[in-house]
Order: structure tokens, then sequence, then C-alpha cells
């Protein structure tokens, strides 16, 4: 790495210590190296600025975090519950598993780990104290379980690798599924191990036939959204920036005439706070593609893949330095700004390893997504905790055992690649 890389990197660095925001810091680093470094005209800068927000795939995203608003601010998220907590709150340590699916459930439509955590964790974190169980428990639960936001499709972090890889979004969809499942397992079976014997817990009794028919009944709205979008994606119906217009119509009138949870004025607020949301969006990705046509002119990750490529030599040991590199990026930085950064340098090591891009792009998401919840930094942990009325300290040993069973899985993912590449394969 020459002088001018390292003024780059530490300009970079010290903008973001600064706590200047993340696309101030890009564009400006940017900035500085096309002015300093770079042999070529400034007006290129600009281009890429606005040619960068003129994409097409960007449309998704805008109309996900919409519908996560949504629902977010309607009745689906208390109707999911309650279907989630008759399937399996008669269990030991029922109501806890309920948390965890309804994470699943919302996730697989929100597409955003924030949105989960405020609309889940807000819920359930009262309500599981209420029902006998323990404090570090619930907390740790409600932190970690709406990382399933962006493991389970559809993921706003899957969008935007694939925007900048050019995979295919299905196929890379379709691997969130096996480790989002994987997760929720793993939670359940904990719960169940250390609640089946405890008599301080409420357990409520087995639901009857009608208990369930009236919960899926009442649900049925609501359940419906992620079948008719992954239905419709995977069908070949419509593409999936069409399910993300979709699946925001269909929230929409489900809010407003069926579950009338919602009014036209309230919907209106709704969006023009979406509409922020994702204008913020959209200066990160112009910040983070500026950035990366300055790294790519000076040729940057080709460099960087020499380095690596003389200290690793497998594939297996690729993966390990990926995976730690990217737990520590995701202690500090949000899922959209690291995957923007990270991935124009890392996605052209990939065919020197012979690592698959789609298999890459689910490793880097599942981990940025652990990294949610990972001390000290994680964005999770301060909404939970402000939830909660906790520190950080607190909350930061309430996930142990949560992220342990999470970064199992990511290990598994890693090294068994057949486990989640089977289900593309097989649809493609």
């Amino acid at each position: 790495m020459g002088s001018n890389d390292l003024i780059i990197l530490s300009l970079l660095l010290g903008c973001m210590a600064a706590y200047i925001p993340v696309a101030i810091s890009l564009f400006f680093t940017a900035t500085c190296g096309f002015l300093l470094f770079a042999d070529m005209p400034v007006l290129l800068l600009v281009q890429t600025l606005f040619k960068s927000l003129d994409n097409f795939a960007l449309v998704v995203v805008l109309f996900f975090i919409l519908c996560g608003n949504i629902m977010t601010a309607g009745s689906i998220v208390e109707k999911l519950i309650r279907v989630a907590n008759v399937l399996v709150g008669w269990l030991p340590g029922g109501l806890g598993m309920a948390g965890v699916v309804a994470c699943a459930l919302f996730g697989a439509i929100s597409g955003s780990t924030v949105a989960t955590v405020v609309a889940i964790g807000g819920f359930m974190i009262p309500a599981l104290q209420e029902h006998g169980y323990d404090e570090s428990y619930t907390v740790g639960l409600m932190a970690t379980s709406p990382n399933l936001g962006v493991i389970i499709p559809p993921s706003i972090g899957m969008i935007l690798y694939s925007m900048i890889s050019n995979v295919s979004l299905e196929a890379l969809f379709l691997t969130g599924f096996v480790p989002g499942a994987l997760i929720v397992l793993g939670i359940c079976c904990y719960t169940g191990i250390i609640f089946r014997k405890s008599g301080r817990v409420e357990r409520r009794l087995p639901p009857t036939f009608r208990e369930i028919r009236e919960a899926l009944q009442e649900g049925f709205w609501a359940l419906m959204l992620p079948v008719i979008i992954f239905g419709g994606i995977f069908s070949g119906m419509f593409t999936a920036n069409e399910a993300a217009v979709v699946a925001c119509v269909y929230a929409i009138i489900v809010e407003l005439f069926i579950h009338r949870s919602m009014n036209l004025g309230e919907l209106k607020q709704i969006t023009v706070s979406s509409a922020v949301t994702s204008a913020t969006l959209l200066i990160i990705v112009a910040g983070a593609t500026c950035f990366g046509r300055y790294l790519t002119f000076e040729n940057i990750p080709g460099r960087i893949t020499e380095a690596v490529m003389m200290t690793v030599s497998s594939g297996w040991g690729f993966l390990i330095m990926m995976n730690l590199l990217l737990l520590v990026t995701g202690m500090f930085m949000d899922i959209i700004s690291a995957t923007l950064i990270l991935g124009p340098v890392l996605i052209p090591m990939l065919p020197h390893f012979g690592v698959d891009p789609i298999h890459f792009g689910l490793i880097l998401t599942v981990n940025l997504a652990i990294g949610y919840c990972t001390p000290p930094m994680g964005v999770s942990l301060f909404i939970t905790g402000s939830i909660a009325n906790r520190g950080l300290l607190f909350v930061s040993r309430a996930v142990m055992p949560f992220l342990l069973i999470q970064l199992a899985v990511l290990l598994l993912i890693t090294f068994v690649p057949s486990l989640v590449m089977w289900l593309p394969a097989l649809v493609h």
C-alpha cells in the first residue's frame, strides 16, 4: 500500500471518527483523491454522482422501505405475533419462540433489521417480562432475532450487493432461507432447553383447532404478503422491483380498508418519513459509488487482491479472513454502507479463490447482520437498550448466547456451501 493509499484511508477513517455522515465522508474522500492523486477530470466524478442514482435496481429498496414502515405503523405486526404465539406459545418458553418466529415473518416482508427491532421488540419486550421471562433473556432475544430482517429475503443488503455485483437477485434471495431457518431453529431449541423446567414462566395450554383457525383467519391478510412477494418473484409473475411495488400497494389496501388501522393522514406522514429515509440511502449510494470509482481508477482492488493472494493460498483461508474482516466491520458500520464500500473491493478477489459470488453475498450479508447486535457499536444494542431502559453493558452481556448461535450458523454456511446453494440451483 503506497503513501497515496494511506492518505486516502486515513482521510476516510478520520472523517468517520469525527462523526461526519458516511455519505459526506465518502464523497469528500473521493473528491480529494481525484484532485490530489487521480489523473482524471473532476467532471467525471460529477457524472458518476448522477449516474449512480439513475439505477432502476434502487426502486426495490425504496418501496420495501415504505412497505416496512406501513406495517410497523399498522396492525400487521400484532397479527403476525398472535399467529406465532398460537403456533408455538404452548411449548416451553413458547412466548420467546413466538418472538423469534414473528421476527422471521416480519423480516420476510420488511427487509430491515432496524424496522424489525422497533416493530417486534417494542411489543415483545414488555410482553415477555410480564409473563415471567428473565430480563437478560428478553433483551438478548429481541436484540438479536431482528437480524433475520436482513437475512431472510427480501433483504436490503442483498439487493445492494446484487446491484454492485450483477448476480441474480432471485438466486441470492433463495440462499437466505436456509440460514434464516437455522437461526430460528437454534434459538427455539435454546429457549426450550433453558425454560423446560422453569416454574416462573407462564405457559399457555396447547391451542384448540378453533383458536388456530381464528388466529390464521385474523392474520390471513398479513401472512399473504410474503406469499405474494416470493410466489410472484419465483414463479416469474413479476420481478423483484415489481414485487416491492405490489407489496406496498397490498400493505396500503390491507391497512386502510381491511384492518382499518390507518387513515390517509397517517399514510401521508409514513410516506414522507419513508421518502426521507430513502433519500438518506440514495446519498450514501452516491457517495459510495464515487469512492468506488476512485478505487477503480487507482486499481486499488487489484493491488489488494495481489496482496491477499500472497498471504492466503486457499479458498478456506480466504473465507476465514473475510469473516473476521466483516464481523469487525459490522461492529462499526451499518450493512448498507459496508456493502457499498467493501463490495467493490472484495468481489474482484472471488474468482482467484474459487468463491461463488452468490455464496459470498450471503456470507457478507450474514456477517454484517450479526454486526447489528455485536458490541460495542451494534445499532440493535442501542435501540433495544432504549426500549428496555438498560445500559450498553447489560445488553452486550445479554446477547452473547444468541450471538454464539448465529456465529455457529455463519460457520456452517461458510464452509458447507452446498447447504445454501442447492435451493438456487434447484430453481434456476
